[in-house]
């Protein structure tokens, strides 16, 4: 029993912890590296015009949020493999795939061009997995 909350307590501290830092780095990207576009996007909830942002919006804040997706990720994958303390990554993965599926609501809510689409495919799980095994090398 205490072996299944463990899992659990794990993917979920490692999903808040991915969640924090990539909001750390979108409100560094906002604030400092984009600050116009912060400013812009700040308190928008009409859907045309989230989505006229984002068609104007440029690559280069759009990959700073894809690194912030990667530094979370990795970040969350150590986590989660500290707390669970199991002999493979499976915990991780799990972790990769809800932040997978929280990456496809997002683009749901905020369209982005198609390239970010299959950068959202493609780096959670990879990311989950080394922060895991970054944790198993040191430990």
């Amino acid at each position: 029993m205490w072996a299944i909350v463990r899992s659990v307590l794990g993917v979920v501290a490692g999903f808040v912890v991915a969640s924090i830092i990539m909001m750390v780095v979108e409100t560094v990207n906002g604030k400092v590296l984009y600050p116009e576009l912060g400013k812009s996007a700040q308190g928008v909830t009409d859907r045309e015009e989230i989505k006229q942002i984002m068609a104007t919006a440029p690559n280069g804040a759009l990959v700073v949020v894809l690194i912030g997706w990667v530094l979370g990720s990795i970040g969350g994958g150590a986590v989660t493999t500290l707390i669970c303390r199991g002999p493979s990554n499976r915990h991780a993965l799990v972790l990769g795939c809800l932040l997978t599926l929280a990456g496809i609501v997002n683009n749901l809510m905020l369209p982005p061009p198609l390239w970010y689409w299959i950068a959202t495919f493609v780096v959670f799980l990879p990311s989950t997995w080394l922060g895991a095994r970054l944790v198993r090398q040191t430990a």
